[in-house]
């Protein structure tokens, strides 16, 4: 009974597998895909220096030694090269007990080599003596326990197609890090090690490295590439060396002024229109002085007031008008400062002027005022664009003035002669659109400083009158560098727009013009955005000492292309590039070939 319940309640016995079938099963999972399959290369060759995994050929370089003092970001340029490599760190602590024995030793050896020297009467060994001192220095640090130690390793993998091409890129990183006292060397015999040392698997098969305490260590930090994105403000570009977004907001800066340095073609006005379409978009009023017609076509998109200013306009600007008087203001200092404006267009128009040319105009410009009954004690803001005397009225003042007549003469041809009409009418023109341009292209160029001039003067008095949030940006600024008086002006407005919520942005391509300027550094130093877009090697030089560029700066700006640069912001700075979307690319193009083909598709959709 019992034999029959076993043989009851028991399972079937699997017979097992034959020799065949094993073999069967061993020959289908070798034929099995799996993902170490998919993600291995197809061959890996091992040599002495290098390894070829694939098609790629890689070769490992390991740090042997540092110099007696590491500063922060150190190692800064060779994470931000552009070339294709792996950078492996191992940080192994040792225990700060093994340590202190060590280091007690050591010093013991240093302090007796020292006597030992010393009662031989030997000259001081300064090696010796700075051993010493460290030593002593670290075990205290040690003890008190604001250091740690740790056995540091540091290898860098490069990748290429040959030998040559990693050779290359070898030389790069030893260059580098060998001008400031890092020597590396190559794992040789060791490449395989290297290479799986490099990989992220946290394997320090190549072990190879350095004593270093906690304070030199910490220079290592890899993420040290800056950055210049804030919550609010608009987008400028991408950050070349990690990617990040630049966005910050000129008017929380210091000041909202800017400063833009390129060479033609380098994509400065694409890069300006950029920032202004995406400035109107948050509610920014935007005063352009235009001199080549290149913000037509975004004016006109957008809605804007395209004047322009030539011999043969019908707009007129009035270099006599007065500003509304605002709260707290003193008339006479108001129009002190407006005749010593007026002065400074003087010196651009009529060329070299003595001192006594110079007291007679101020002395005739106040009588022009008073011929019109307009003194400190009037009332601005009732007079009307028509009440202000023009330049007319100061030649007849001139001429009829001891010693102005020469004055009047050289004068003459801005009221009556071939320049006439272009200063002598009131104004009539108003700005009171969120964009106006003043486009000043047909002027002719002996003229171009003057119109300048007074558009800024007008501007300037929009600006005091009507306090909001505006951008003005002055092209080709190079042209009023030239003139001392224009170039004041100019850097008048720089320093004092910020009481007036607004921020000036001087843009040119003729830097050497620009920076021998005695205004133009102060212009650039009271601008806290600077951008630099590529530059001629004839400009570099200028450019790196007045923005102390390295030299890494100084070949990122010759080598980069159109639209990249340095976005100098406060004390950030950051390589970028300009990136628009497609649709703000059609607004903002400066290339004549697609503003043709826009043209063209305008002219085809009109006729439909």
């Amino acid at each position: 009974m019992l034999n029959l319940f076993k043989k009851q309640n028991s399972r079937p016995i699997a017979p097992k597998p034959t020799d065949a079938v094993l073999e069967s099963e061993k020959i289908y999972r070798e034929g099995v895909t799996k993902l170490n399959d998919l993600i291995a290369p197809s061959a890996i060759k091992i040599a002495p220096r290098t390894i070829r995994v694939g098609e790629t050929l890689a070769q490992t370089l390991f740090v042997i030694t540092y110099p007696r003092y590491l500063h922060s970001n150190w190692f800064s340029p060779i994470i931000n090269i552009d070339m294709p490599m792996d950078i492996s760190m191992f940080v192994h602590p040792i225990d700060t007990y093994d340590i202190l024995k060590t280091l007690r030793k050591s010093s013991t050896q240093v302090q007796s080599q020292l006597h030992i020297e010393e009662e031989k009467g030997l000259i001081r060994d300064p090696s010796l003596e700075t051993a010493a001192q460290d030593i002593e220095e670290l075990r205290d640090k040690l003890q008190q326990g604001t250091e740690k130690f740790f056995r540091y390793g540091l290898y860098i993998t490069v990748y290429g197609q040959d030998e040559k091409e990693v050779d290359k890129l070898g030389k790069s990183i030893t260059s580098v890090l060998e001008a400031q006292l890092v020597y590396v060397k190559t794992a040789i015999f060791k490449s395989e090690q290297g290479f799986i040392s490099s990989l992220p698997l946290a394997n320090d098969e190549l072990d190879i490295g350095t004593n270093m305490n906690s304070a030199p260590l910490s220079t290592t930090f890899p993420f040290v590439s800056s950055t210049l994105s804030n919550d609010e403000g608009i987008l400028y570009g991408i950050n070349r060396h990690n990617n990040s977004l630049i966005i910050f907001d000129r008017f929380k800066m210091e000041n909202a002024n800017m400063v833009v340095f390129a060479k033609s073609g380098a994509g400065k006005s694409y890069t300006i229109k950029l920032e202004v379409l995406r400035h109107m978009m948050i509610g920014t009023d935007i005063i352009i002085i235009d001199p080549e017609n290149e913000y037509k076509h975004l004016c006109d998109t957008v809605g804007g007031s395209f004047i322009k200013i030539s011999l043969n306009s019908k707009n007129h600007l009035n270099p006599f008008d007065l500003p509304k008087m605002i709260e707290d203001e003193d008339p006479e200092d108001v129009l002190r400062n407006n005749i010593a404006n007026l002065l400074g267009l003087m010196h651009i128009m009529l060329g070299s002027i003595t001192p006594e040319e110079d007291s007679i105009l101020d002395r005739a410009i106040h009588e022009t005022y008073s011929i019109r009954d307009i003194s400190a004690q009037s009332n601005f803001n009732a007079l009307s664009k028509e009440s202000f005397p023009t330049m007319s009225d100061l030649y007849q003042v001139l001429r009829n003035m001891e010693g102005g007549e020469d004055l009047a003469i050289r004068l003459e041809k801005y009221t009556e002669g071939v320049f006439a009409g272009f200063l002598n009418n009131p104004t009539n023109i108003k700005v009171d659109n969120q964009m106006v341009v003043f486009n000043i292209r047909d002027m002719e160029e002996e003229l171009r400083p003057v119109a300048m001039y007074i558009v800024l003067q007008f501007i300037w008095n929009e600006m005091r009158t009507n306090m909001k949030k505006r951008l003005i940006l002055a092209d080709e600024a190079w042209i009023m560098m030239k003139y001392d008086d224009a170039a004041s002006f100019l850097f008048g407005i720089a320093k004092r727009c910020r009481k007036y919520f607004t921020g000036l942005t001087t843009i040119t391509q003729d830097v050497n013009d620009f920076l021998s300027s005695r205004y133009g550094k102060p212009i650039v130093t009271n601008s806290s955005i600077q951008l630099l877009l590529k530059q001629s090697p004839a400009a570099i030089d200028v450019i790196s000492e007045t923005f102390y560029l390295t030299d890494q700066e100084k070949f990122l700006l010759l080598e980069s292309n159109v639209g990249e640069g340095i976005f100098f912001a406060g004390t950030k700075h950051v390589a970028g590039k300009v990136i628009a979307s497609y649709s703000e690319d059609q607004v903002i193009t400066t290339d004549p070939s697609q503003l043709l083909e826009i043209e063209q598709a305008k002219k085809e959709f009109d006729q439909e």
